[in-house]
């Protein structure tokens, strides 16, 4: 299977409302999250996603149909990834690092540049101060704490925008955006919730990380 995904023009700038089925979003290209590592062989969550572009920043929407959900983690920059968690891994320059924006159930982000030219050595992070961080805006469909663990059947809904001015200091600048081939890829995970689960858009290898570039694929900006 190929794996590409295009992120189409917004012709009108989504509401941040958790609107799946809105007008706005008709016309984006879906995906889902159906590849999963071994260390996940029964908790298979059901993600779909989309992402729209403007002018000034993108916007990503996770769809997750899920069981055993939790979030407790609050804080900007808190480990979201032992959380019910959604995250999308984005190289806007080949080879000048990535971004991973990981965000919880409850709406909570965690933001880092990271640079990883060698497979073999763990990647040098840089945490994005806040600043930047608060001009991503979310909207999260569940409480900000979810605590006990929801076991039931449950669908939670993120939406985020991210604007192209906070990669800016990193790997100069990026727009217009149109036109333009990114890479990357969406994850889910839950790494303490009761059934810790790992799974991805584009497949990757065996070993549970997903700060591993090599195995992103093309994100395209449709022209406008």
């Amino acid at each position: 299977m190929n794996y590409a995904y295009t992120i189409r023009p917004a012709a009108k700038r989504p509401s941040l409302q958790g609107d799946w089925d809105g007008d706005v979003w008709g016309g984006a290209e879906r995906l889902e999250l159906a590849n999963f590592l071994p260390q996940t062989p029964s908790r298979h969550a059901r993600v779909e996603v989309k992402a729209l572009y403007q002018e000034d920043g993108f916007f990503v929407f996770f769809k997750v149909r899920d069981k055993y959900v939790r979030s407790v983690k609050r804080n900007y920059q808190d480990q979201v990834c032992t959380d019910s968690c959604v995250e999308f891994f984005v190289e806007p320059r080949p080879g000048l690092g990535y971004f991973n924006f990981e965000i919880n159930c409850g709406g909570t982000l965690l933001l880092y540049y990271c640079l990883r030219r060698d497979p073999a050595v763990r990647p040098v992070y840089d945490p994005l101060p806040w600043e930047l961080g608060r001009q991503v805006i979310l909207y999260h469909s569940m409480p900000d704490a979810v605590d006990p663990e929801i076991q039931a059947d449950t669908e939670w809904r993120i939406e985020f925008f991210a604007p192209f001015s906070i990669f800016a200091p990193y790997v100069g600048p990026v727009t217009p955006a149109a036109g333009q081939t990114w890479r990357g890829n969406f994850y889910k995970c839950g790494g303490d919730t009761s059934h810790p689960h790992y799974q991805m858009w584009a497949p990757m290898g065996t070993v549970c990380d997903f700060h591993l570039p090599q195995y992103f694929a093309p994100i395209r900006f449709a022209p406008a």
